[in-house]
């Protein structure tokens, strides 16, 4: 805080001065406050009425820190967006030119440095002024006094304070003249100055001279020139009137009135000011969008914002936190590409149309961060529902972007993945998987021991049929494989998995259509779980902001990465083994990679009815969520079979053919931004699986025995009963038999004793005795017991060699 000024007034000579004041206004009949007053409305004032006035008033006005614009940054620095109730960017003093300085003083209070609070000398020319015109020609108001003002208008909380600020009274003048007396004790004058300058309104929705400066001329406040600094000092008597993007040739006149001010004040000379005066208004204007929809990622942007907001560190509640977004001058550094965004939004526009009956929407994820590259949908953000505009995020979680997702389909197959290879499934496990099947619900267990419903579970392929192991079986996206290796993993463990991966999802309520992907979610949590695998394991969580700073620069909020090592390196290694399958040929998503030089993984995802589909990719380096879904103009959702999507009809909708392009358009683009980085060769343990002894489980019951295989990582099958001395109804023996080491997830078959034991066997015939040989042998031996024989015929079939030696018998 400055020293206090000689020349201020005192509160204790208040009385004195503003006795002047009453003593001028009973002679010339306006009581003068810096602005003339019809005496009739204070008759019979006095400098007593006046001192008890003033004590009613708090003696100090506290000066609140003014609302600021909060900039949006992306990831190199790019302004993303700005968000304001008003846009203002404070800046002290030494900020702003010198010659903008001396035109504001020059036009609103040229004595300003030479008075305190009030300029009784101004008053009185203005009052004379005034009365010689007839009406209110000139202000009288210092610029203290203005300042006081408009603090008040600004901190006022209700519509009754607004009234209160602006009403032309002599309480309020009474007021504003207790206030700045205030300031001027407590502050120097260039903290006045520069708090004026700040929150001075010029017109055109920009408040203080920063925002003026980069509005109307695209240049900071400290480099304007004369001819702007006038144009600028002249609107704050007049911001509307005098906007010189509405009202050029008032404007205009007016920036030469205060040029004419200077001149006479000798601030500048004439030369200057001939100069000036014949320039045009120069102007250069930068408009200044407010929010996100103005922005180059709008969707991005809404997503960081709604990220913000759902932080407690930045405010107790969430309209305080909304508060200080909007006003709070704030830098917030975000994580979006600006060049991954371009081509995400490029692939988007190309393959569906913002009017389309469809919804296509994009999401990329940096492996190993979880920082948010780019966010696309194709319908754009705005209210004109005929564009096919609208406010709704689908491609975020619902949390962020109030839409509820859509089903995932064959994507969820990967969880189901990834937990077999945990449990120890070699990948070489054959399974067959027939055009369809009916499992019962019971068969699978839960995250309580089993699935409690006894309905049954049709399951048919809409791909291939045949018997295939964990590759094979993934590449072609066989449902009937994949349902019964869920009953292999059972359900609790790939849905928690998921749920670590950041899926919505109860593993506690799942149910086995689970790996067929009936859960709502969107491409931003696809695109983060399917980072898991690029990442070998390591799980972070998605985030589109990395820090916010205050308006000073310091920072208040960090976001570092939060990861999470989910899956063993070796074990992600060999869930990318599996899955870059279906970019390889034969895989369903061979096309969507093809001509992509990045090594590349992905499944692809199509729903019932075909109303979603999906493809979900990745590189080492990053994760990519690719979604077109049905819905028409209402939002209700429809099959995209026979729709006309980005101008191509689609006779079947699948994620391999229809989601695949759009990704694949996507990768493509940025693949050059990317390090050459290849995919981990997986330990070869992980595809070999866990090896595992089938147990001794005869005389069991059969639902002991079946629990027992499962314990041990086995996947039962019960088979026909057949002959043997166990009790009826028991375990007579499983194939694989007991002893054998197999991999865990392979199928047993327990047979089942029907209480018949196995016929005694009987001997076998003995052949005729032939006639013995005089040379050589009959059987392939050889002539002779010990000697020579020529080695041929051999186990249990007829000798076809004849013997070369003899032996001791001839």
């Amino acid at each position: 805080m400055s020293a206090r000024r000689t020349d201020t007034l005192k509160p204790a000579s208040i009385l004195s001065h503003l006795g002047v004041m009453v003593a001028v206004a009973a002679v010339m009949g306006v009581l003068v406050a810096g602005l003339a007053v019809p005496f009739a409305g204070v008759v019979g004032l006095s400098a007593r009425d006046v001192a008890q006035t003033m004590d009613k008033i708090p003696a100090e006005l506290k000066a609140e820190p003014l609302p600021q614009r909060t900039r949006v940054l992306a990831k190199n620095g790019t302004l993303l967006a700005t968000l304001y109730e008003e846009n203002r960017v404070n800046v002290p003093l030494v900020k702003v030119a010198p010659i903008m300085r001396k035109a504001i003083i020059s036009i609103e209070d040229f004595r300003f440095y030479q008075h305190g609070a009030l300029d009784l000398r101004g008053t009185l020319r203005a009052f004379v002024t005034n009365e010689m015109a007839d009406s209110t020609v000139q202000g009288g108001s210092s610029i203290t006094q203005q300042m006081v003002k408009m603090t008040l208008l600004a901190q006022a909380d209700s519509d009754k304070e607004q009234a209160e600020a602006t009403a032309d009274s002599y309480s309020r003048k009474i007021r504003e003249l207790r206030y700045a007396i205030a300031f001027e004790e407590n502050y120097s004058k260039d903290w006045i100055l520069e708090r004026y300058l700040n929150i001075a309104y010029f017109g055109d929705g920009a408040h203080g001279i920063e925002a003026a400066a980069q509005h109307y001329f695209s240049k900071p406040a400290s480099q304007l020139k004369l001819h702007e600094a006038a144009l600028l000092a002249g609107l704050v008597k007049n911001p509307t009137g005098y906007d010189p993007t509405n009202n050029p040739g008032e404007a205009l006149n007016r920036r030469n009135t205060v040029l004419e001010t200077m001149l006479k004040l000798n601030v500048i000379s004439k030369s200057e000011a001939d100069r000036a005066m014949k320039r045009r208004l120069g102007l250069k204007v930068s408009p200044t969008s407010n929010g996100c929809v103005n922005s180059p990622a709008p969707f991005f942007c809404d997503y960081a914002l709604q990220y913000l907001l759902a932080d407690p560190a930045l405010g107790k509640t969430k309209d305080d936190r909304r508060e200080l977004l909007k006003n709070g001058g704030l830098t917030i550094r975000t994580t979006v590409d600006l060049r991954y965004q371009r081509a995400a939004d490029a692939s988007v526009r190309a393959h569906v149309n913002p009017t389309d009956q469809a919804i296509g929407g994009l999401a990329m994820v940096q492996p190993g961060t979880g920082e948010v590259r780019a966010l696309s949908q194709s319908r754009p953000m705005g209210d004109d529902r005929k564009a096919g505009q609208t406010y709704l995020n689908y491609v975020v979680p619902a949390k962020y972007g109030d839409a509820n997702g859509f089903q995932a389909g064959s994507t969820f197959k990967a969880f189901v993945l990834a937990s077999a290879i945990q449990q120890g499934i070699p990948l070489s496990t054959q399974i067959p998987a027939p055009p369809t099947i009916t499992l019962a619900e019971n068969s699978f267990r839960d995250c309580d021991g089993m699935y409690r419903s006894t309905a049954s579970w049709p399951v048919e392929n809409s791909t291939k049929s045949g018997t295939f192991d964990l590759y094979a079986g993934t590449q072609l996206s066989v449902n009937t494989f994949y349902a019964q290796l869920e009953q292999r993993t059972g359900l609790c463990k790939p849905a928690t998995l998921a749920k670590e991966m950041g899926i919505d999802v109860d593993p506690k309520t799942v149910v086995p259509s689970f790996t067929l992907g009936v859960t709502n979610t969107d491409p931003l949590t696809m695109a983060q779980a399917y980072a898991t695998f690029a990442a070998r394991g390591l799980h972070c969580d998605a985030r589109p902001v990395t820090e916010v700073l205050n308006s000073a620069g310091k920072k208040i909020a960090d976001y570092p990465a939060q990861c999470q090592q989910l899956l063993k390196t070796a074990e992600a290694d060999a869930v990318n083994d599996v899955l870059r399958g279906v970019q390889e040929p034969g895989g369903f998503g061979y096309d969507a990679g093809i001509n992509l030089d990045q090594p590349s993984a992905g499944k692809t995802g199509t729903i019932s009815g075909n109303r979603a589909v999906w493809f979900v990719g990745y590189t080492p380096n990053l994760a990519t969520a690719s979604m077109i879904a049905g819905a028409n103009s209402v939002g209700e959702w429809i099959s995209l079979n026979g729709q006309t999507v980005g101008g191509t009809y689609i006779d079947t909708a699948h994620g391999s053919t229809t989601a695949g392009p759009m990704w694949g358009d996507a990768m493509k683009a940025v693949e050059g931004l990317l390090p050459d980085t290849d995919f981990t060769v997986p330990d070869p343990t992980a595809i070999m699986g866990r090896m595992t002894t089938v147990p001794s489980l005869y005389g069991y019951s059969p639902t002991s025995a079946a629990e027992a295989l499962r314990r041990a990582g086995f996947s039962p099958v019960i088979g026909p009963m057949v002959n043997s001395s166990n009790s009826y109804g028991t375990v007579a023996y499983l194939s694989p038999g007991s002893g054998t080491q197999i991999g865990t997830g392979s199928t047993i078959t327990i047979y089942v004793s029907n209480g018949t034991p196995e016929p005694a066997p009987q001997p076998a015939p003995q052949p005729a005795p032939q006639p013995a040989p005089t040379t050589g042998g009959n059987t392939g031996g050889g002539g002779g017991n010990t000697g020579g024989g020529g080695g041929g015929g051999g186990n249990d079939k007829p000798g076809n060699g004849r013997g070369n030696g003899r032996g001791p018998n001839g």
